[in-house]
């Protein structure tokens, strides 16, 4: 089901707020927002994304009191591996290989992060039938 889900850019960034702080009302969502804009997004702006991604099962919503608060309903990672699928798919023809020496190439990458995709491909090698 998570891989035909496809959040607007604008629904990414609520995702990671509900992800990062947990549930959360309007106005605080809205304020997060707000805080890492560099234009300001009305309180109405956010509500009506908000209702939207819930209509879309993307959030699910405790209206036991009268504040509202709002959940994320969908795991980050499984929105990360659809994106990255699509992603893959249309960039690089699904080809892993190519996009890893394009970001290698293409990025500074911090000695951890070496050491940490090291690791990742020696567990990958380990769990590989010969």
């Amino acid at each position: 089901m998570t891989e035909n889900i496809q959040p607007t850019q604008g629904e990414l960034e609520i995702l990671q707020i509900l992800w990062k702080k947990g549930p959360c009302t309007v106005r605080e969502v809205n304020e997060l927002l707000n805080a890492t804009q560099d234009k300001s997004i009305g309180y109405t702006t956010t509500l009506k994304i908000m209702q939207i991604m819930f209509e879309k099962n993307l959030l699910s919503r405790n209206d036991s009191q009268r504040t509202h608060v709002y959940s994320a309903e969908v795991r980050e990672s499984n929105i990360q591996s659809a994106l990255l699928g699509r992603f893959l798919d249309a960039a690089y023809k699904g080809s892993a290989s190519k996009l890893a020496m394009h970001l290698l190439g293409n990025h500074k990458t911090t000695p951890d992060e070496l050491a940490e995709i090291k690791a990742l491909i020696d567990k990958l090698e380990k769990n590989k039938p010969a």
